[in-house]
């Protein structure tokens, strides 16, 4: 689980961000009420860590065989905005157990 911030119709907001992995064929599923943007941001974000992934020690084929799926609790609430791209890199990286993250931040 990651802490992040996110844009809602009423303002801004903190939001959780829940990542699990379970195995599988390698897909994304996103839940929650995200809107489009934030939606592209995850997805963003997992095409960031498949295109690092040597860097940040990930087997290239952890990706065909892991399942991830972002949460992002309190689904009667819309979300949307780039904001929570970060967190969502964070909250990926947390789960697939990737403790080198000085190596992306240089």
């Amino acid at each position: 689980m990651a802490i992040g911030l996110a844009w809602t119709y009423v303002g801004g907001e903190i939001l959780f961000i829940e990542t699990s992995l379970s195995k599988g064929k390698g897909s994304l599923n996103l839940t929650g009420n995200l809107g489009n943007v934030m939606k592209e941001s995850a997805s963003t974000a997992l095409t960031y860590i498949r295109a690092n992934a040597q860097d940040l020690d990930i087997p290239e084929t952890l990706f065909d065989e892991t399942n991830i799926h972002i949460h992002v609790p309190e689904g009667a609430v819309p979300k949307d905005g780039p904001s929570a791209g970060i967190t969502m890199l964070t909250s990926i990286l947390s789960a697939l157990g990737v403790n080198r993250l000085n190596r992306i931040w240089q």
